[in-house]
């Protein structure tokens, strides 16, 4: 029989996928990739895997993977979809592709397949990185498949599909909203949440954070180093990438940090709505901007600045393994060489606010830049600064004055 491996996550469309794929004659291999789910059990999904007829199944380790390769490159572009959404899921989904053909390669299996529907963004990051790896993979999209979803019109079908094959499952038909996580985020979209004029947060049961309202009423105090861009430690403990985000979703999230709810733009071309939930990343991005606003030129902050949209939507879009990402990768390698420092931020039920930085790269100079006298900066040059910059202006309002 052909070969193919399912990124599984246990949940009920991928045990669906499972024994909808094995009706239609695969051996399927089913690889659950860890990426820090924080809220899931690993060994009883596995068992489920092989009690629902999987060929093989196994857990893959990419949780150091996602935030040192993946995750930390788009901080250092503080790059955030349509300027509010870190992008958690988006980075995520690459490295499953990516972990999925690398099984299949080891199975000899044919074809990859996704629970994705053909609606959403994740079938698009999931095709486009898979083909950008290998160009010959089949890749099986179900919810894409007009038949399958005749067979499965809602979750109703498929409670009662998985019933009838004696696979166990969690999910009921009146659960209110669909979620998706890993250790940069969780989040939380449709059922319920697709009424605008439902209020998502209190909605939503969160899992990594607490409300604002219940967070401690007192300020707690965090301090983050950076070495060239990458965070390093978290309160003068030295951790590995997976370790800082661990940690610091674990300051955030007793702190009510990190939760945000949006209306978003879809590469298909529709709007949804997203409620959204992290915490260690958001303490993140603040420290790490702290960081660069003492160490990068402020022209480069700038171009960096203009170009992170670009970054965040071939994030969102699923364009990953392409030439121009990995040419801003490289730009972006280069720009984080002086941001090295320590930033010290004071949390307060959903607030982040800095206590102090500093940095041995840092260009602020106080002699420079105090209002008092003194220092290299002879406040006589701005005179002939001035001059030369309003030229332009003055020639213009010669030639066509405007009214006032």
């Amino acid at each position: 029989m052909p070969g193919c491996v399912l990124a599984y996550s246990g949940g009920l469309d991928t045990s669906v996928l499972l024994g909808w794929l094995t009706d239609q004659g695969y051996d399927v291999h089913a690889v659950y990739v860890d990426l820090g789910q924080p809220c899931e059990d690993r060994e009883a999904i596995l068992r489920k895997a092989h009690d629902t007829g999987a060929k093989s199944a196994r857990i893959v380790d990419a949780q150091q993977e996602l935030c040192g390769d993946f995750a930390f490159p788009v901080l250092q572009w503080q790059a955030k979809y349509e300027g509010v959404y870190l992008l958690g899921t988006s980075i995520a989904r690459p490295l499953i592709a990516k972990v999925c053909l690398q099984v299949a390669r080891e199975v000899d299996a044919e074809a990859f397949a996704h629970g994705a529907t053909g609606k959403g963004n994740d079938q698009c990051r999931f095709q486009l990185a898979a083909e950008a790896l290998d160009p010959g993979v089949q890749v099986i999209a179900p919810w894409r498949m007009a038949e399958f979803r005749k067979l499965f019109p809602g979750r109703t079908e498929m409670i009662a599909y998985c019933q009838a094959k004696g696979i166990p499952v969690k999910a009921s038909v009146a659960k209110p909203y669909s979620s998706d996580e890993n250790c940069l985020h969780i989040s939380y979209e449709a059922g319920k949440l697709e009424d605008m004029a439902v209020n998502g947060v209190e909605l939503v049961e969160f899992g990594m954070t607490v409300s604002p309202k219940e967070a401690p009423d007192r300020v707690e105090n965090v301090r983050v180093e950076f070495e060239s861009g990458t965070p390093v430690a978290v309160n003068g403990s030295r951790l590995d990438p997976f370790g800082i985000v661990t940690e610091l979703n674990a300051i955030g999230g007793r702190n009510g940090i990190g939760r945000i709810d949006m209306v978003e733009n879809r590469f298909v071309g529709m709007k949804s709505r997203g409620v959204y939930e992290a915490p260690g990343m958001t303490l993140l991005y603040e420290a790490h901007r702290l960081v660069e606003q003492l160490t990068l030129d402020r022209d480069l902050t700038h171009l960096r600045d203009r170009l992170a949209p670009e970054v965040a939507e071939m994030v969102y879009y699923g364009f990953w393994y392409a030439a121009k990402m990995d040419a801003l990768m490289a730009f972006i390698r280069e720009t984080q060489k002086p941001v090295t420092g320590e930033v010290r931020l004071n949390l307060y039920k959903g607030n982040v606010m800095v206590d102090g930085r500093s940095s041995p790269n840092s260009l602020y100079d106080e002699g420079i830049a105090t209002m008092e006298g003194g220092g290299d900066y002879n406040q006589t040059d701005a005179e002939g600064f001035l001059r030369i910059q309003g030229l332009p202006g003055r020639v213009q309002a010669r030639a066509r004055p405007r009214s006032f």
